[in-house]
C-alpha cells in the first residue's frame, strides 16, 4: 500500500509515518508533502498512490485547495488539530477525519475503514469536490471562525464579526463590522453551507449576515436592495427568485 502524507510539521509527519508502519508493516510512504504548492506540483504529475493522510491547515493555505484543483482518485484521511472542519458525514463515507493529537487506535480505525471500503475505491474514483459539497450539505455543525491567510499569518475571523462575504473580480472577500476587509480562500457556495442560517445568499455575489441588515427597499423588477450597517460601495440586490425566501428569513431571524 502506497501512502502520501501531507503535513507541514516534519516531526508530526514522521510520527504519523511511524504509526502507520507499525500498524501496516508493508505500507510504503512514497512522499512527504509540506505545502499546498508542493502537493499541487506532486499530484500534477502521474503518481501511484493508494491512500492520502492530509493535514488541513498548511503554511501556505488549506489542503482543500489541492483537492479542488487536482483530480485525486485515492481516498483521503484528514488529520488535523482543528475540529471546525469536522463534518459528521465524513464518518460514514470514504474519507475519515482524525483530530490531533492522534492516537495509534485512531489511525488503526481509519486504516481498517480504508480496507473495508477498498472495493469502492477500485470501482469508482473519489471526486473530492462532489464529496465535500455533499458532506457540507448534510452536516449540522457550522464553523464559528473563518481562517484567513494574511501576509505570513493565519487569522481566525469569527463569523459573528463578519457583516458580509462578496465576490469581486472572481475573488471572495469578507467585510467585518469594524470595516476590515480580507480575501477568503473559499467560494460563496462553500461559505453558505458552513456559516449556517445566520447568513443568506442574496445572489451570486453576496452572502449577508442577518445582524448586518438594516432594512430592505423595493427595487426594479420585484427585486430588493439591502442596506447594511457597514458602509459598502455597491448596491446589494436580492434577486427576484430569492425575494420571498429572503423576506421570510429576515422576518424569522433564521
Amino acid at each position: 500500500m502506497k501512502i502520501v502524507i501531507i503535513e507541514d510539521e516534519q516531526l508530526t509527519a514522521n510520527d504519523l509515518a511511524a504509526t502507520i508502519q507499525t500498524i501496516e508493516p508493508n505500507a510504503e510512504i512514497t512522499a512527504f508533502l509540506g505545502s499546498v504548492k508542493e502537493a499541487l506540483n506532486y499530484f500534477g504529475k502521474e503518481v501511484d498512490v493508494d491512500l492520502i493522510f492530509s493535514d488541513i491547515q498548511l503554511g501556505d493555505g488549506l489542503s482543500f485547495e489541492i483537492f479542488a484543483k487536482v483530480k485525486i482518485t485515492a481516498p483521503i484521511i484528514f488529520c488535523t488539530a482543528f475540529d471546525e472542519y469536522a463534518i459528521n458525514a465524513f464518518k460514514t463515507n470514504v474519507i475519515d477525519y482524525i483530530l490531533k493529537p492522534f492516537t495509534t487506535k485512531a489511525i488503526e480505525v481509519a486504516l481498517n475503514k480504508y480496507h473495508q471500503l477498498q472495493h469502492t475505491f477500485s470501482t469508482s474514483a473519489v471526486q473530492y469536490e462532489t464529496v465535500l459539497k455533499a458532506l457540507m450539505m448534510n452536516s449540522t455543525p457550522v464553523t464559528t471562525s473563518i481562517l484567513i491567510n494574511y501576509k505570513d499569518k493565519i487569522l481566525p475571523i469569527k463569523t459573528d464579526e463578519i457583516a458580509l462575504f462578496y465576490v469581486a473580480n472572481e475573488i471572495t472577500h469578507l467585510l467585518t463590522f469594524d470595516k476590515r476587509e480580507f480575501t477568503v480562500g473559499k467560494n460563496l457556495e462553500d461559505l453558505e453551507h458552513v456559516t449556517g442560517k445566520g447568513f443568506f445568499r442574496v445572489n451570486r455575489q453576496f452572502l449577508v449576515n442577518r445582524k448586518a441588515v438594516v432594512d430592505a427597499s423595493r427595487y426594479f423588477s420585484r427585486k430588493l436592495s439591502v442596506n447594511i450597517v457597514v458602509p459598502f460601495k455597491e448596491t446589494i440586490i436580492v434577486s427576484k427568485e430569492k425575494t420571498p425566501q429572503f423576506l421570510s428569513w429576515l422576518e424569522s431571524g433564521n
